[in-house]
């Protein structure tokens, strides 16, 4: 056995996988779970990229998320 694990990015890349071969989120788990054991995604985190590919978004990049940092002139008042 490889001492691969995969990152975020490898178990996205799979799941547009798996979305283009039409299997469920579900099917995805098991095929996963066989490849990468407890370092495969959760139902949570499958469910949420198959969302995200239905209405055609394929860009599996981390987005920004919560406050925009503040300016650095603004943290110096």
């Amino acid at each position: 056995m490889t001492k691969f694990v995969p990152n975020k990015g490898h178990s996205r890349t799979a799941l547009i996988f798996y979305f283009h071969l039409k299997k469920t989120a579900a099917e995805s788990y098991r095929l996963l779970g066989e490849a990468y054991g407890e370092h495969a995604p959760s139902q949570k985190t499958r469910e949420r990229w198959f969302q995200h590919f239905k209405i055609g978004d394929f860009d599996v990049a981390d987005k920004e998320h919560g406050k925009p940092p503040k300016k650095y002139e603004e943290s110096m008042k």
